[in-house]
């Protein structure tokens, strides 16, 4: 027999025992009890991309339900906006958090996680409808029941996780205000996100509506090419950071100090490229930090508009209070479910060959799963390890 010919075999034989003994080893790790709730009021297709990777988390690392045993489902174990099959039909349900409920929940579940509260839209559910404006909400909006049962959870000194679009639209004031109480955190209206090309021609994704706010803020056309940043605030107003032109380097990045960088395996520096938010916190841990790279110019222009260029990513409860708020759309990662069922998937060497450092894919294999398993790790360790 040729060498070439056994050597393929080898290769061949190697594929094939791999991925069975990864199944293997992933099946028969011990399962890891928690009840955990996750509400998601942003679902407009069945992909349910705003909590997915979450879920693949969860599963990858045998964390089950406690009284059934079994693995959580992305398509079902979450309260919010939830579609029907087949989609062209238009019909949904919403799982909502009832006021009468809410005792009952606290006490059956380990960990609450608001992945988004932004909600689904006529223009979204229904598309095909002209999209270059925002359009009426169907169901979103952090509410009161919501809040409560946060408040019940944090009193109980439980796993309590909130990230991006919780404060902001459509979550009323009222309820906005008692959550920053709660978590310590204040947000300053500020929102914004990076992207790739703001050429509208070369990106036909970009949001129709920042172009018409800008132009109706600025009374002149949008004329930027480059990759750069969008701050948008809660009263509309629209902050325009170009590459070259307002910043040295065109996305921001999240930096995170050695101290946690141990802690929960992170790297120092990664860029981010979705939507986050400006908050501040007083008495909280940062675990990390967004920082932006202004030039002269585009300093100015940030200072007149009241926009540090360094400000928290992460924060975490104090001590031992054990709540987190994430100040970015961390959760929207589209990470197919099925790889969760190997163990050890994401060493693999081809997972983190990436020509983009500013990939979803990049951040999540090196930032968000990382965290969020040491968050769950440590928490099942300190509340279940002992049972």
């Amino acid at each position: 027999m040729k060498r070439s010919v056994v050597i393929l075999i080898v290769i061949l034989v190697i594929l094939l025992i791999l991925p069975a003994y990864s199944f293997f080893k992933w099946a028969f790790q011990p399962k890891k009890p928690l009840n955990v709730l996750v509400i998601d009021k942003t679902v407009p297709d069945l992909e349910k991309e705003e909590h997915r990777s979450f879920f693949w988390i969860l599963n990858q690392n045998r964390f089950v339900n406690k009284e059934s045993n079994n693995g959580y489902s992305f398509r079902k174990d979450y309260f919010g906006f939830i579609p029907q099959k087949p989609l062209r039909n238009k019909m949904y349900d919403i799982a909502r958090v009832r006021l009468s409920e809410i005792i009952n929940l606290a006490e059956q579940n380990d960990v609450i996680y608001v992945t988004d509260t932004y909600g689904v839209y006529f223009n979204d559910w229904y598309r095909g409808i002209n999209r270059s404006r925002r359009s009426r909400m169907i169901y979103g909006g952090l509410n009161n029941s919501d809040y409560l049962l946060l408040k019940e959870m944090h009193d109980r000194n439980k796993l309590v996780i909130a990230e991006y679009n919780t404060l902001g639209h459509p979550t009323p004031p009222l309820e906005r205000n008692k959550l920053e109480d709660l978590l310590d955190v204040n947000w300053s209206e500020w929102s914004g996100k990076y992207f790739f090309s703001l050429d509208t021609i070369k990106n036909p994704d970009f949001p129709k509506w920042i172009l018409e706010l800008y132009r109706e803020q600025y009374h002149k056309s949008w004329d930027f090419t480059r990759s750069g940043i969008v701050f948008v605030k809660n009263d509309d107003r629209v902050v325009v950071l170009e590459n070259q032109t307002h910043l040295d380097f065109d996305a921001p990045y999240i930096i995170t100090p050695h101290e946690y960088m141990e802690k929960y395996e992170l790297p120092y520096k990664i860029a981010y490229s979705h939507w986050f938010e400006i908050i501040e916190t007083d008495d909280n841990d940062v675990v990390s930090w967004f920082r932006i790279y202004p030039n002269e110019l585009g300093d100015s222009i940030m200072v007149a508009n009241i926009i540090p260029d360094v400000f928290p990513a992460v924060v975490k409860g104090p001590g031992e209070q054990n709540y987190y708020y994430f100040a970015a759309d961390f959760a929207q990662n589209p990470i197919g479910m099925f790889s969760a069922r190997f163990n050890g998937f994401e060493k693999l060497n081809f997972i983190n060959i990436r020509t983009d450092y500013k990939s979803t894919h990049n951040f999540f294999w090196k930032y968000y799963n990382p965290l969020m398993r040491n968050i769950l790790e440590e928490y099942w360790e300190k509340t279940y390890s002992g049972e």
